[in-house]
């Protein structure tokens, strides 16, 4: 993959107030990723929570199977599938069967699993998540490259363990390892030469780190015979866009407090800046654009620049901040003013326009040279009683001679 094109894509948790009915809740995101699919949008990436009431996915490659029905071309990954939740060879054998069943649309997004009430219900100490994800992560990369594994844990067991259908990507579906500020996923990407998920990359820890954290996967994979991929490269951060300013945060009057209530008092996920004002400290830190394209633009141009070298994809962190309607817009206005700027859409275009109005002066000369010499030919061969002499000058550039007195 190269970084020169930026795709644009949608990190799904997804984020769903408990005043709303959850049924139609999760029938919406399969309406944005559909939305998103006419837009044109790259790649969409789907959530596994499993407690605290706002992200109501709890199996991404359901979701995945249903969304690869109703779209066309948009990639679709877990985004994440929390490793230590899932024996190897099932969750294998699942991503596997997506990769044949979309064929090869599907992308696998893994991490160690982000709500600490999930791994509690499940019995799971906090303190091996990590590990579990490391160990986790090494076996499921030979399995979907169609390897036989076996491998003993204190946690799960494989004995000649192998797909039974050869991957339908070669080697394999893409992989890609979740990482905040900490360099677990980082390290965990260089290892195994996996893409990497940069999904604070916004906040003032995530775009402080974000070179620091490529450069240590980088290293990690110099030490393993691997190669990182800044293609594979993907920041996550919060928009919502407007054609004003004023739009925009009149938009979002709709659903952001409830959305900070759940980062501030439910999940332990310290995103929302603390302040007075939680907005203004969202806006003026970087970690949310509430705006318009052109401030969309210049925060992504900001982390371009700060990941020194550039990454593969932007993808919106999806929300409930606005209204279904003025959510759709804010996609499309992302689609038709802030995507041509990162993928050289208008170059050409631009290019085109410059020549013609450079030569517009050449061309109308061309122009009325051939008009008028059809002109001149057609007076001499019917005469010119029929032809008015404004009409004439025109088309020459000539003056037309005065009118005849009646």
């Amino acid at each position: 993959m190269s970084p020169n094109r930026l795709r644009f894509g949608a990190f799904i948790a997804p984020f769903h107030p408990i005043d709303e009915n959850p049924t139609l809740a999760i029938q919406r995101d399969l309406e944005l990723v559909e939305w998103m699919d006419r837009l044109d949008y790259d790649e969409a990436w789907i959530g596994e929570h499993h407690s605290a009431a706002y992200e109501l996915i709890a199996s991404p490659e359901v979701f995945i199977a249903a969304a690869a029905e109703r779209t066309k071309h948009i990639r679709l990954g877990t985004g994440v599938s929390s490793l230590p939740y899932h024996h190897p060879l099932m969750l294998a054998d699942r991503i596997n069967q997506l990769d044949h069943m979309t064929r090869g649309r599907v992308m696998f997004g893994v991490g160690p699993g982000a709500l600490v009430s999930d791994a509690f219900m499940m019995g799971i100490p906090v303190a091996k998540q990590r590990d579990r994800m490391d160990e986790a992560l090494g076996v499921l990369i030979r399995l979907l490259r169609g390897e036989e594994v076996t491998h003993k844990s204190d946690w799960f067991e494989l004995d000649r363990a192998r797909l039974q259908m050869t991957p339908y990507s070669r080697p394999s579906v893409e992989v890609a390892v979740a990482s905040q500020v900490s360099p677990t996923g980082s390290r965990a990407a260089g290892q195994h030469g996996a893409g990497l998920l940069s999904l604070g990359a916004t906040s003032v820890g995530g775009f402080n780190a974000l070179r620091s954290n490529w450069a240590i996967a980088e290293e990690q994979a110099a030490e393993h015979g691997k190669v990182m991929d800044r293609g594979a490269w993907r920041l996550v951060g919060p928009m919502h866009i407007a054609e004003t300013r004023e739009q925009a945060m009149e938009d979002i009057r709709f659903g952001l407090d409830k959305w900070i209530y759940y980062f501030r008092e439910i999940a332990n996920l310290p995103i929302v800046p603390e302040g007075d004002d939680p907005v203004k400290a969202m806006v003026d830190t970087g970690l949310a654009v509430i705006g318009t394209p052109d401030d969309a633009a210049h925060r992504i141009q900001q982390l371009v620049d700060q990941s020194d070298g550039g990454f593969g994809a932007f993808l919106l962190m999806a929300h409930n901040w606005a209204n279904w309607d003025a959510t759709k817009k804010s996609y499309e206005l992302m689609a038709r003013y802030v995507f041509p700027r990162f993928q050289n859409l208008q170059d050409n275009r631009e290019a085109s326009m410059a020549w013609v109005k450079e030569n517009k002066n050449a061309f109308t000369t061309e122009v009325r040279g051939a008009v008028g010499a059809r002109i001149v030919q057609h007076i001499q061969e019917k005469g010119a009683d029929n032809i008015r002499p404004e009409i004439v000058a025109m088309i020459t550039g000539q003056a037309a001679p005065p009118e005849k007195a009646k």
